[in-house]
């Protein structure tokens, strides 16, 4: 168990080195939309073919939901590429800003650039092949980052693969002192709690949006606590959805929403 982590990297140290083994990346298509799968019915990610920059699922879409306080971020980072909609999104609309994806599986890196019209690396796009725990924990990223999108399924799509509090602390040690971190959770899953509990032992304030999908909740947690002012949100909506046509004023509802009924 990755929890275990720790605890066992010093038994396994004197094992030779084995090639980690990963679920097969499959594909399919319907009405315009290309999706991503592990081998399984679960979607990993999603495409629509004549939009390949455009963030086709709304839990996607709501990743994004940091924009309503930042608006020109320099530094941005991705846990977990799927079809690289996210770094794509990003890399497109903020010309100004360096974007990290961090992904352990090769092969989706691969096909991400075959099939889902990744970019090559550049000034501003780096894709690591490497673990997000690594990258989390690596001194040169302290405090570099603005924004943090963490995505991090495997193929049974059960939980995130990295839920413990002491990634969420590496996550907010990462961020810049006003710096917001994003998470693709599942709300009618028992993971659901285990990674909120987490993510609010780590950060100083989080917000979710109303679940989406098929229980897809995104979590909002902020490096330092914010006032959530619902009405000049609404401005910052409404300029959001004018420049790029996110939905940006219905994250502002959900904020609303979840609010009054905390």
């Amino acid at each position: 168990m990755l929890i275990k982590r720790k605890s066992i990297e010093k038994e396994e140290s004197s094992r030779p080195a084995r090639k980690a083994k990963y679920a097969p990346v499959t594909l399919s298509e319907q009405d315009g939309v290309r999706y991503l799968h592990f081998g399984t019915e679960w979607v990993q990610g999603a495409m629509r073919i004549r939009k390949p920059n455009w963030p086709e699922l709304e839990y996607a879409q709501q990743m994004m939901a940091w924009m309503l306080w930042l608006p020109e971020p320099a530094a941005i980072a991705q846990l977990g590429l799927g079809t690289a909609t996210l770094t794509k999104f990003c890399h497109a609309s903020f010309p100004a800003a360096s974007v990290t994806a961090v992904e352990l599986n090769p092969s989706v890196i691969a096909i991400c650039a075959s099939m889902f019209k990744l970019p090559p690396n550049d000034a501003r796009l780096r894709v690591l092949e490497m673990d997000a725990l690594d990258y989390v924990n690596d001194a040169a990223n302290a405090g570099a980052l603005d924004v943090l999108q963490v995505d991090l399924y495997d193929a049974t799509a059960r939980g995130p693969v990295l839920d413990s509090a002491e990634f969420y602390e590496s996550c907010n040690a990462c961020l810049k002192d006003d710096g917001i971190m994003t998470v693709n959770l599942f709300g009618d899953h028992p993971s659901y709690a285990r990674n909120i509990k987490a993510i609010k032992f780590a950060f100083e304030q989080v917000v979710c949006l109303p679940e989406v999908h098929d229980g897809n909740v995104v979590a909002i947690a902020f490096k330092r606590k914010r006032a959530i002012d619902v009405d000049a949100l609404a401005e910052r909506a409404a300029q959001i959805v004018a420049d790029t046509k996110l939905p940006a004023k219905s994250w502002v509802k959900g904020l609303a929403q979840s609010l009054a009924t905390a």
